[in-house]
């Protein structure tokens, strides 16, 4: 665990800055600064949007009564590329636009979650509560009703 910390906060940070130095000794200073902020700025726009396009998914899969898992990996894969473009660097902007892309999510979900979500299973219930008398047969009621309720079953003594 200390040693993938380390290479998170210290040695991720370090081949960063090596390969930004090496653009700008190819270029100039300036590009190098002027497309660390355009990968930031298209990188935030694309992030809105297909953080929106997984919201609806989210909600439709909710609607349909599934397990939204897929749509929640897709939203938390989401949030960590956003978070990817915002840091100043060329290899955490390649990581960030490969988990912006329904694609890059699919390759990560198979051979990265695949690997660490093997034998772990969720289970989703869904219950829905419906009015039936007749002036209200299969429409949602208005008004939500919460039943909080206690079962008590009693025994007939032997005899």
């Amino acid at each position: 665990m200390f040693l993938r910390l380390l290479a998170a906060f210290i040695l991720i940070p370090l081949v960063e800055l090596y390969l930004l130095l090496q653009l700008a000794s190819l270029t100039n200073a300036g590009t190098t600064f002027l497309l660390v902020i355009v990968t930031g700025i298209i990188g935030t726009m694309l992030a809105k949007r297909e953080g929106v396009m997984a919201w609806h998914k989210f909600q439709q899969a909710l609607a349909e009564g599934r397990a939204p898992s897929k749509e929640i990996q897709d939203g938390l894969m989401i949030v960590f590329a956003a978070a990817l473009l915002l840091t100043p660097g060329l290899l955490t902007d390649a990581v960030g636009f490969m988990l912006l892309f329904p694609p890059g999510r699919a390759f990560v979900r198979k051979f990265i979650l695949g690997k660490y979500l093997q034998g772990m299973k969720v289970k989703f219930t869904s219950v829905d509560m419906r009015s039936r008398d007749s002036s209200s047969v299969d429409r949602p009621r208005k008004n939500p009703v919460t039943i909080d309720a206690t079962s008590v079953q009693h025994r007939k003594p032997s005899a």
